[in-house]
């Protein structure tokens, strides 16, 4: 120990924190330098302050503080940085500054050169989701519902408060009623309860308790009309967002720190997986996997600009628009609809004999065929706008006459003969998924996505303790999972 050790010395070959540096060595981050314009006091090399962020999240460090007590402390660390010590500051103004329109491309490069060795494929891959819990007040939430109900109520108030004016004092009030709007705004409010005012101020019939209600209205309930559109613009087609993250979306989560199943803000996380590594992600604020699955695929083609050429995803994805958009994108889907587990299994079938799928369909005639025999007829049509505005066609059959049919309570329960609405197109598209699900091929994709995709997940939430994000904000959250995600290929390349 006369002589100083040398950390290189002190660092196994074999180290994961080598690989890491060697990796990050070997990428162009031209983008990331060209955000520093320079001039000003000697600042902390880009690289080497993202070697510290890629391999403090392959340590399960996430907290900018525990990585500032890391490159003081860590020998790994002390090694990555040169002997350089920044602080959580630097650390955490470059991962939600400098990074945010960078890392996509730095994990693109990553993925690509792990594709290079062949350790992942970009053509076959299996997409999946999870719920993350943001980094916000679990009880300060706005709920879309409720603002509508608000709304609701304050215009049936004030149609009250119109036709009482109207009951004392129809001199001076008109015919035409303000209250009578699709829309509440808080610029009608004013208006009206001004009319209202001045029609029954000096009137010494006008009850007490109604002036006072009106003088309640002036007061707060154009501010709240003003305050509904603002949450309402923020919400933006959503049902719900926290206070303290306007862009998460309360969401039940499988886990929960009561154990109660309790809605918490989080975001609908979604990965491309192949050999269990993550080939593309993308965040989302929706509730269901079902209308994120084109949006990850345009992130896909964005990321490598390609689209792969074979797909796989369980029930949660099959929708008519995810079909015809895989079909029309030319990728070979393996994707599950509703019920396709239940309709392998005989005994899971034979509980549901009646359903609308087990009636025989006559095409030449275009009629179903109930379970008595006789033809249900086609009586018009109608189109259905899903949640997500695409337009789904319905074509509607009723039966001839089900009045004293002996099937009538097995078959239908409700009142008159027995209605069912069919998407043919969707029909179409389920027979096709079935007949790729049950091929030798199908059948491979079906067994392998649980290996592939799952363990993703589970490696992320379980083994590496990752299950709320530290950022707040849908931008800075993408920064946060990108770093996750290379740090899971990076963990399969040392493994």
């Amino acid at each position: 120990m006369l002589l100083p050790p040398s950390l290189d010395d002190m660092v196994a070959q074999s180290h994961p924190v080598r690989i890491v540096s060697r990796v990050i060595d070997d990428l162009n981050i031209d983008p990331l330098l060209a955000s520093y314009k320079g001039g000003g006091s000697a600042s902390y090399h880009p690289r080497m302050l993202l070697k510290v962020l890629v391999f403090a999240y392959t340590s399960n460090i996430y907290s900018s503080r525990k990585m500032e007590e890391a490159c003081q402390q860590n020998i790994h660390f002390l090694w990555l940085t040169g002997m350089q010590m920044p602080d959580h500051n630097t650390l955490n103004r470059f991962r939600s500054e400098r990074l945010k329109h960078v890392l996509r491309h730095v994990f693109t490069q990553v993925v690509q050169m792990l594709a290079a060795e062949g350790i992942l494929s970009l053509k076959e891959v299996y997409v999946d989701g999870t719920k993350i819990e943001a980094n916000a007040n679990r009880y300060s939430f706005v709920w879309g519902n409720a603002i509508k109900t608000n709304k609701e109520k304050i215009a049936a108030q004030l149609r009250e408060l119109w036709q009482y004016a109207r009951s004392i004092a129809q001199e001076e009030m008109d015919d035409t009623d303000p209250t009578d709007f699709p829309t509440v705004s808080a610029e009608t409010i004013r208006e009206t309860v001004a009319k209202i005012d001045a029609a029954i101020r000096n009137d010494p019939e006008a009850s007490k308790k109604v002036k006072a209600k009106l003088a309640l209205a002036k007061k707060n309930w154009p501010d709240a009309l003003e305050r509904y559109a603002a949450q309402e613009q923020i919400l933006n087609g959503r049902n719900s967002y926290s206070k303290t993250d306007t862009d998460a979306t309360f969401m039940r989560m499988k886990e929960d720190h009561m154990q109660n199943g309790q809605l918490k803000p989080g975001y609908n996380v979604q990965v491309s997986g192949s050999n269990q590594c993550i080939v593309t992600y993308s965040i989302h604020p929706d509730l269901s996997d079902t209308t994120t699955l084109i949006p990850h695929l345009e992130q896909y083609q964005t990321d490598h600009g390609i689209l792969p050429e074979v797909v796989t995803a369980d029930a949660g994805y099959g929708s008519e628009q995810n079909y015809e958009h895989l079909e029309t994108a030319g990728i070979d889907a393996y994707v599950k609809y509703g019920y396709f587990d239940k309709d392998q299994s005989e005994s899971e079938r034979s509980k549901r004999p009646f359903t609308q799928d087990k009636l025989h369909y006559n095409q030449e005639k275009d009629c179903y065929i109930c379970p008595m025999g006789q033809p249900m007829v086609n009586v018009g049509s109608k189109v259905n706008i899903t949640v997500a505005g695409f337009r789904q066609q319905l074509t509607t059959y009723r039966a001839q006459n089900c009045e004293g049919c002996p099937m009538r309570g097995a078959c239908h329960k409700g009142k008159g003969n027995r209605i069912i609405d069919v998407n043919h197109s969707l029909n179409r598209y389920k027979q096709r998924a079935r007949e790729a699900l049950t091929s030798e091929t199908g059948i491979k994709h079906r067994k392998r996505r649980p290996v592939e995709v799952e363990p993703i997940f589970g490696n992320i939430k379980e083994n590496h303790r990752f299950r709320r994000f530290m950022l707040r904000g849908k931008e800075k959250v993408e920064i946060e999972f990108g770093l996750l995600a290379i740090a899971q290929n990076l963990r399969k390349k040392v493994a």
